[in-house]
């Protein structure tokens, strides 16, 4: 659609060696023929991002095989099971990437340089490609961060009622650019390429990021929308800070893939001002976004003397207009306004499906395992992974309530909240601590919790790191937080 209608406009790269739409169809049909040939039922990517990325995520539609990117920050013990998995397939392989797999049954692995060059290849390009009909367009593998990855079946319907609801077709200006920094295998990667294009809009794609880099990028191809998780968006304005730097060409940041620090969103809105924020909440099993704090609710949130309105910049925002959802007690009752439960959600962009089991219940409904509450006004507030609930003594205590707390004292700058195992109440809430100028007590820091929550949610155990684990899209690693605070303490040397 977008090649028809727009050919020449720029829909990947920089201004200077940027592909057109019409060019992106061309190569996608040169590549969609070369995979035909080389056979497997999905195209499997592995390597940074970059047009090919997204040439092969067509290539792939064109013919009917699912597109299925790979994590190349796993340890290529965990990467080489992965891609055992996706046999019979053809991997799509950066060069630099290929030594550190293992051959696998029913894997034929081709490098990204043989792709270009199939893509370009006039033969391929003037092939006649089959009829198909597609139905599962994207194999995304979960982060597995409690456990091991499973694959999401994304079917062109989910990802095509997403698009198409929350995107005008061409209603982007010419000038427009999205810089993309999120890897392939986080499903913002994929929406962002799906959305760019249908959008019209540019994407420029940046292989590896830095907050450098990032400013760098976003200054020399005017770069007027981007997509980043929260430690991103932190290190991005210190950047901005350090060089006086406020990206006038900059219309709009989304960010989501994380919880976002309070601080963090309000020192961005005193920064730049002149950006739209847009929080966007959803999943891999939902094809992306299923909530929005807009930009007009980040501008009110901000400027309101109304605690109820000022706490809106710690939601998620509304759910889109196109789904439903619902929050739900352990026994599925929907609850009202204000209770804490499960996120349930329902819409044509709903998978609620992994590869040979189904999670979506028979009457469409999802179950998100994601904990939260809604207010009166309908605006989402996400307490986080229900598997990270303390349960302290029969009582259920949420980690991120603690985490906003200690966020607000003026030595934390960040902090993680989780559960340790209690031979007397279960569960006994420990904090870990990455402070600023100088290192608070643990007393001062209890008093600050307890001040403000009562005595069960203090932290009874402290510790300080200089740094805490994310993943590459923002995700605090809980699973190894935990495994690492609950290992033996080795005694101090002598």
């Amino acid at each position: 659609m977008a090649a028809d209608a727009a050919p020449d406009r720029l829909a990947l790269g920089r201004t200077a060696d940027g592909v057109s739409f019409d060019e992106v169809r061309a190569r996608a049909r040169g590549g969609a023929a070369w995979l035909l040939d080389l056979g497997g039922d999905t195209v499997v990517f592995l390597g940074l991002n970059g047009p090919p990325l997204a040439i092969a995520v067509f290539a792939g539609g064109l013919i009917g095989k699912p597109f299925t990117p790979l994590n190349y920050r796993l340890p290529d013990a965990d990467l080489n099971k992965l891609l055992a998995r996706t046999a019979p397939s053809v991997a799509i392989v950066d060069d630099d990437m290929v030594g550190r797999l293992q051959p696998a049954p029913g894997v034929t692995v081709v490098t990204r340089t043989a792709f270009e060059a199939a893509c370009l290849d006039p033969a391929n390009r003037s092939r006649e490609l089959p009829e198909v009909d597609p139905d599962v367009g994207v194999l995304l593998f979960t982060s597995g961060t409690t456990g091991e990855p499973k694959a999401a079946v994304l079917r062109h319907r989910n990802l095509t009622s997403y698009v198409i609801s929350t995107v005008e077709f061409l209603g982007s200006e010419e000038h427009e650019a999205s810089l993309v920094s999120v890897p392939a295998y986080h499903i913002a990667g994929i929406s962002a390429v799906l959305t760019g294009v249908y959008g019209g809009r540019r994407t420029v794609h940046l292989p590896a990021f830095t907050p450098e880099i990032w400013v760098d990028e976003a200054v020399a191809e005017k770069v007027t929308h981007a997509m980043v998780v929260p430690t991103m968006l932190g290190r991005i304005l210190d950047v901005l800070e350090k060089r006086r730097e406020h990206l006038p060409h900059l219309k709009a940041i989304s960010y989501g893939g994380g919880r976002m620090p309070q601080p963090t969103i309000e020192r961005a809105l005193r920064i730049l001002p002149h950006v739209d924020f847009v929080n966007a909440y959803g999943l891999t099993e939902t094809s992306s976004t299923i909530a929005v704090l807009g930009p007009d609710d980040h501008r009110e949130a901000i400027s309101s003397s109304d605690e109820a309105v000022r706490r809106r910049l710690g939601s998620v925002g509304r759910p889109l207009p196109q789904l439903e959802v619902e929050i739900r007690d352990p026994d599925g009752k929907v609850l009202p306004p204000g209770q804490s439960g499960e996120i349930y959600v329902r819409g044509e962009q709903v998978s609620g499906e992994y590869l040979h089991k189904k999670a979506v219940q028979d009457d469409g409904w999802f179950a998100t395992n994601d904990g939260g509450w809604m207010d009166e006004d309908g605006y989402l507030f996400v307490e986080g992974r229900l598997d990270d609930v303390i349960v302290r003594g029969g009582e259920n205590i949420s980690p991120g309530e603690i985490e906003d707390v200690l966020r607000e004292h003026p030595q934390v700058a960040d902090v993680a909240v989780l559960g340790l195992a209690d031979n007397e109440w279960g569960e006994r809430v420990a904090a870990c601590i990455v402070a600023k100028d100088g290192k608070p007590s643990a007393d001062e820091l209890g008093a600050w919790v307890k001040a403000r929550l009562r005595s069960t949610k203090t932290p009874e155990v402290w510790e300080f790191r200089e740094a805490l684990p994310y993943n590459e899209t923002g995700k605090l690693l809980r699973r190894q937080l935990k495994l690492e605070m609950s290992a033996p303490k080795q005694p101090a040397a002598v």
